[in-house]
C-alpha cells in the first residue's frame, strides 16, 4: 500500500464526514433527536481524527536529522493513538451523555423524515468512504482474514479509516431504527437508547485503535515472512557460516530497521567481509524496498553466545 493511497483514502473520508456532520447537526436541531445528534457529534469526531492522521502523515514524512536520526515515521503512529482517544472521549462520552439525558427526560421526535432522508443520505456517503477504504485494505491483507490482516498491518492511517468508517455505518444503522422505533411504538426513550448504543460502539472501535496503535508506538517487528526473507538470503552468501540474531522493527508502515549479527567465515579478509556486507545491503533491499536502515555486525556466533550470558545474568 502506497502512502498515496492511504492519503486518497483519508481525503475522501474526509469531505465526507464534513459535509455529513453539517446536516446531522442541522436535522438534530430541527427535530430534537438525540440520536441524530449523537450521530453528528460522530461524524464531526471523524472529521477531526482524519486531519490529524493527514497531520501525521505529513509529519512522518519529515527528513531525519540530528535530533531525530531515525525520522519522524513514528509520528502517524502517534496521532493514530490521539485519533483513538479523540473517539473515546469526546464521541463515545458525549453520545452516551446525550443517550442517557434523553432517557431520563424523553420528549417525541419532531418531523421524523426529515432524519431519515438525512440518514439516507449519510449512508450513501459514509458506504462510499467505507468502501473506497476496504478495497485500499484488501490489496494489502492477501489471503487472510481481516482481524488478522489488521494484526499485521503497520499502516495505521488505513486501518483506523476503515475503523472508523466501519463504526460510522454501524452508527447510521443503529439511528435509524431508534428513530423509527421511537416513532412507531411511541416510545421517545429508545431514541435516547440508540444513542447510547452508537456511543458503545464508538467505545469500542476506540478501544481496539488504542489497542493495535500501542503496539506500533513501542515498535513491533517486520511480518515474518519479511524476517524469513532476510534470514535466507544472509544465510544464502557463501562467506556467511551463520546468523546469530536478527531483530526488525518497523518505524513507520514502510520504514524498517533491521539489525542483524552475522558470523563471517575466518578465511575472509576485513576487505572481503566489507565488499559482502555491502553486497547483503543492496540484496536485502532490492527485494525488500521497506528496509531503510540496515546495520550489520560481524562477530562470531562463541563471542555472540558470550554476550547474550553476559546480558542476562
Amino acid at each position: 500500500m502506497s502512502a498515496e493511497g492511504s492519503k486518497k483514502v483519508v481525503l475522501k473520508a474526509l469531505v465526507a464526514n464534513t459535509i455529513i456532520s453539517i446536516t446531522k447537526f442541522a436535522a438534530a436541531v430541527f427535530t430534537g433527536s438525540s440520536a441524530m445528534f449523537s450521530e453528528g457529534i460522530h461524524s464531526l469526531v471523524d472529521t477531526g481524527n482524519q486531519g490529524l492522521i493527514l497531520y501525521g502523515m505529513a509529519r512522518a514524512k519529515k527528513p531525519a536529522d540530528e535530533k531525530h536520526p531515525f525520522g519522524y515515521g513514528m509520528e502517524l503512529y502517534f496521532w493514530s493513538f490521539v485519533v483513538a482517544i479523540m473517539i473515546f472521549a469526546v464521541g463515545a462520552g458525549v453520545s452516551i451523555y446525550e443517550g442517557v439525558d434523553k432517557i431520563r427526560h424523553p420528549h417525541p421526535i419532531t418531523n421524523a423524515y426529515i432524519n431519515y432522508a438525512v440518514l439516507g443520505v449519510a449512508f450513501v456517503a459514509e458506504g462510499g468512504a467505507w468502501w473506497a477504504a476496504l478495497k485500499q485494505f484488501n490489496k494489502v491483507k492477501g489471503n487472510v482474514g481481516y482481524f488478522q490482516a489488521v494484526r499485521e498491518s503497520k499502516d495505521a492511517a488505513l486501518f483506523t479509516i476503515l475503523f472508523e468508517d466501519t463504526a460510522a455505518m454501524l452508527g447510521l444503522i443503529v439511528a435509524f431504527f431508534g428513530i423509527f422505533l421511537g416513532q412507531t411504538l411511541n416510545l421517545p426513550v429508545l431514541d435516547g437508547a440508540a444513542s447510547v448504543c452508537i456511543g458503545l460502539i464508538l467505545a469500542a472501535v476506540a478501544a481496539l485503535l488504542a489497542y493495535e496503535c500501542k503496539g506500533l508506538l513501542v515498535g513491533e517487528s517486520a511480518e515474518t515472512s519479511v524476517v524469513q526473507g532476510i534470514r535466507a538470503i544472509a544465510e544464502a552468501e557463501a562467506g556467511v557460516k551463520g546468523v546469530n540474531e536478527l531483530r526488525t522493527m518497523h518505524l513507520g508502515p514502510k520504514d524498517i530497521l533491521v539489525n542483524i549479527s552475522l558470523d563471517f567465515g575466518s578465511a575472509l579478509s576485513a576487505d572481503d567481509v566489507e565488499r559482502l556486507i555491502s553486497k547483503l545491503e543492496r540484496d536485502i533491499k532490492e527485494v525488500y524496498p521497506g528496509v531503510t536502515r540496515l546495520f550489520v555486525e560481524a562477530q562470531s556466533l562463541t563471542g555472540h553466545h558470550a554476550d547474550q550470558l553476559e546480558n542476562n545474568q
